[in-house]
């Protein structure tokens, strides 16, 4: 079965905004209704003012973690519990904001500074179950990793690569077995090769790792 079998997208991307500068705001919003295969949906100054609107689950939700009420890795949390994948976009892209964020099970992270190309290019990696670091947050996360994990080079197999992708990337097992056409034990069998190789147990570690190998594009 081919990776991409069944997830191309009908239609526009469906996209929230949770931000609670107005300036800024504006400006997303005019970038995302100016493109074409995006459609914008809910936009919201917190996440409790968000969750209340009738935004389709699967959304790209593009969030600040400087907010009112919930904030930071907390409000990754509830956007993503919400069913959304949520792209980081904040002005504190500093290595705690980052790893805390991916951890928390972001799909992506800019800093504020990005221009909106790059944030189009985001969101549309993200609706594709990709995830999507900016080439200066990804270096942070690749030292994160080499800081924990000096030592020898982790040497994975093709399929253990493939696996470690889908999982960085927020597939659940049973996703990445129908994507890969293996069956949900064979699955968590790699997953046990790869945490013995890498030494991470958590989404963000893989994440990390994924990024050094330069699996995660």
């Amino acid at each position: 079965m081919k990776a991409d079998e069944g997830r191309r997208r009908s239609g526009p991307i469906q996209v929230g905004v949770i931000e609670d500068h107005p300036l800024y705001r504006d400006a997303v919003a005019r970038v995302l209704n100016e493109a074409p295969d995006i459609e914008l949906g809910a936009v919201a100054d917190s996440v409790a003012r968000f969750a209340v609107q009738d935004q389709p689950k699967g959304s790209v939700v593009v969030l600040d973690l400087k907010l009112r009420g919930v904030q930071d890795a907390a409000a990754v949390l509830e956007v993503g519990q919400m069913g959304h994948k949520v792209l980081v976009v904040s002005a504190h892209a500093e290595q705690p904001e980052v790893l805390g964020a991916m951890q928390a099970g972001a799909k992506g992270f800019l800093s504020k500074d990005v221009d909106g190309d790059e944030l189009l290019r985001a969101i549309r990696t993200i609706a594709e179950d990709n995830a999507y670091v900016s080439p200066t947050l990804a270096g942070m996360i690749i030292q994160d990793s080499d800081e924990r994990h000096a030592g020898p080079k982790i040497v994975l197999s093709e399929r253990e690569k493939q696996v470690l992708r889908l999982v960085a990337a927020g597939e659940r097992d049973v996703d990445v077995a129908e994507i890969l056409d293996i069956s949900v034990r064979t699955v968590r069998s790699y997953l046990d090769r790869i945490r013995d190789k890498t030494g991470e147990r958590r989404r963000a570690g893989f994440v990390r790792v994924a990024i050094r190998e330069g699996l995660l594009r």
